[in-house]
C-alpha cells in the first residue's frame, strides 16, 4: 500500500495508490536487490494503476517459521545498510514481509510502508550507540537531544544519571547481551519525567531491527540484535569519510588529550567481527577466529583509503611511543655511565620521562599487542619489578616491556607471512610506512629539541 498524506486532511486519513509502492520497491530493488542472498521483486510499473499492484511472484516460506539464523544476519546487515548507508528502509518488516526463498534467500515484500533517515540523524544514531557502548552517558544525553528523544531544554546533569541507571548495568554485561525490547522499556519507565518521547521514524528504525531479533529469538533465545549490529557500527566509524563521524571517533579516542587505547582496541575487535557482504555466506569454512584472519583483516583494513584515517592515528601514536622510547632509552645509558664514575652519586633512571612519556610508552606496548594479536595472557616470561621501578612509578617496567615486545621478533611473524597475501595496492601502501613513520618521529624529535632549548 502507498501511503501519501492528502492536504488539509489528518494523517490518519491516508489514501492508498499502488502507484507509489511500485515506485519503493523499484528503488528498494535498485539498493538492495544485488546484495548477497537478497531477493526483492520485480514491480511492473506501466502496468501498475492506482488500486491495482502488479508484481513478480515469489515463493517461499515466511522466515518467522524456518529455522534460519543465517538469514537473520543476512536481514541485519541489509536492515544496517538501508538505515545507516542509504537512509531508505523498510518500515514494515513484519514476519509476514520476510519469506525465505526456495532458493534460500531472504525475500522482502510490501513496500507501501518506507522510511528515510536522514544524514544527521544516521550520524547522531551511530555517535548513541557508540557512546552508549563506551559508558560515555554524558554524551549519550546529547545525542538523545540531537534524535530528538528529549527536548534540548532538559537538564543534561539529570539525564546524563538517569541514563547510567538505565544502561549501565545492561552494559556491564557486554554489548552482545543488550536487548533493543528491554533497553525501549526502561527508557519509557524513567525517562517520561524528561519529557522523553519517541518520534515516528525513530519508532519504525527500532521496529525494523526488533523484528529481526524477535524471529531469531524464536529459535535462538539468546540472539541479541545489537551484538550482530555493533560490529558493523564499529566498521562504519572507522572506515566513514563523513566529517561528522570522525570529529566522533577523534573524540572518542583522545579523552583530555589522552589517546584511549581501549576504545580504539575495542572498535577494531567489534569491527573483525562485522558481517560484510563479502563475509556473508552461508557455512563459511574460514576460521574468523583465528590470529592469522584477524592479522590480514587488520592490515587489509588500514592500508585501503577507507582505513587512512585510523592508519594515521596508529602512526601518529606509534611514532610517540618510539620517540618516548628513545629518550628513556638515552636516558638509561647516560645514567647507567654515569654511575660508573668514582665518587659520583647514583643518578635516578628514567628522570627525563614525564608522565606523558610514560602513557606513549605504555600505548606502544599495547600496540605492538594489537598489531601482532598477542594478549597480555600469551605474553612470555613476566618482566620482574625492582626498586627504580617503584622509586620512578613504574617507568623502568614501562621501559623494559616496550623494549622486549620490540626485540620479541617471533611474535611478529605471522605480520610478515601475510604480507604476500594482501593486494598489490596495499603491499605498496606498506612499503611507504617506514618514511612515513620515521618523518613522524623526527618532527617529534625536532619539536621535543627546541622546546628544550627554551625552557
Amino acid at each position: 500500500m502507498g501511503i501519501k498524506p492528502i492536504p488539509g486532511k489528518s494523517h490518519l486519513m491516508q489514501e492508498m495508490d499502488y502507484r507509489e509502492e511500485a515506485r519503493n520497491g523499484l528503488k528498494f530493488r535498485e539498493l538492495f536487490g544485488k546484495f548477497r542472498d537478497v531477493s526483492v521483486p520485480e514491480m511492473y510499473l506501466e502496468q501498475t494503476r492506482r488500486r491495482v499492484l502488479i508484481m513478480e511472484w515469489i515463493e517461499g516460506e515466511k522466515l518467522s517459521e524456518v529455522r534460519d539464523q543465517y538469514l537473520v544476519e543476512v536481514g541485519v546487515y541489509c536492515s544496517l545498510s538501508q538505515l545507516l548507508e542509504y537512509g531508505f528502509y523498510h518500515a514494515d518488516p513484519h514476519p509476514g514481509n520476510l519469506l525465505r526463498t526456495v532458493d534460500g534467500k531472504l525475500a522482502y515484500l510490501d513496500f507501501g510502508m518506507m522510511g528515510e533517515f536522514r544524514q544527521e540523524l544516521r550520524d547522531g544514531f551511530i555517535e548513541a550507540c557508540l557512546h552508549l557502548v563506551n559508558r560515555d552517558f554524558d554524551a549519550l544525553a546529547k545525542d538523545f537531544v540531537t534524535l530528538g528523544l528529549l527536548p534540548p531544554t532538559a537538564q543534561k546533569g539529570e539525564v546524563t544519571k538517569a541514563l547510567t541507571g538505565v544502561f549501565e548495568n545492561a552494559v556491564n554485561r557486554g554489548v552482545e547481551n543488550i536487548s533493543f525490547g528491554d533497553l525501549s522499556g526502561n527508557l519509557g519507565r524513567t525517562m517520561y519525567k524528561f519529557k522523553f518521547q519517541i518520534p515516528s521514524y525513530f519508532s519504525l528504525v527500532i521496529r525494523s531491527l526488533a523484528v529481526l531479533e524477535g524471529i531469531a529469538i524464536s529459535f535462538n533465545p539468546n540472539y541479541k540484535v545489537l551484538g550482530s549490529s555493533y560490529p558493523w557500527i564499529a566498521r562504519k566509524v572507522l572506515t566513514d569519510s563523513s566529517p561528522k563521524l570522525r570529529s566522533t571517533l577523534q573524540a572518542l579516542l583522545y579523552k583530555d588529550g589522552t589517546f584511549q587505547i581501549d576504545r580504539l582496541e575495542s572498535l577494531l575487535t567489534e569491527s573483525l567481527r562485522a558481517r560484510t557482504e563479502q563475509s556473508l555466506v552461508r557455512n563459511q569454512q574460514e576460521d574468523v577466529n583465528s590470529t592469522r584472519y584477524a592479522i590480514k583483516q587488520v592490515l587489509s583494513f588500514t592500508l585501503t583509503d577507507q582505513g587512512a584515517f585510523v592508519k594515521d592515528l596508529l602512526l601518529q601514536e606509534i611514532a610517540k611511543g618510539i620517540d618516548a622510547l628513545g629518550v628513556a632509552t638515552l636516558s638509561s645509558a647516560t645514567s647507567a655511565a654515569a654511575s660508573r664514575l668514582p665518587f659520583a652519586d647514583r643518578p635516578s633512571p628514567l628522570t627525563s620521562l614525564d608522565d606523558e612519556d610514560v602513557t606513549n610508552l605504555r600505548n606502544l606496548n599495547r600496540l605492538l599487542l594489537l598489531l601482532s594479536k598477542v594478549s597480555q595472557k600469551e605474553n612470555s616470561s613476566p618482566i620482574p619489578g625492582n626498586n627504580d621501578a617503584k622509586e620512578n612509578g613504574g617507568k623502568t617496567d614501562e621501559l623494559s616491556l616496550a623494549l622486549y615486545e620490540m626485540t620479541s621478533l617471533p611474535e611478529f611473524l605471522p605480520v610478515l607471512s601475510i604480507i604476500p597475501e594482501l593486494p598489490p595496492e596495499s603491499q605498496q601502501q606498506l612499503l611507504l610506512l617506514p618514511t612515513d613513520l620515521a618523518n613522524r618521529i623526527l618532527s617529534r624529535a625536532v619539536a621535543r629539541t627546541i622546546r628544550r632549548m627554551f625552557i
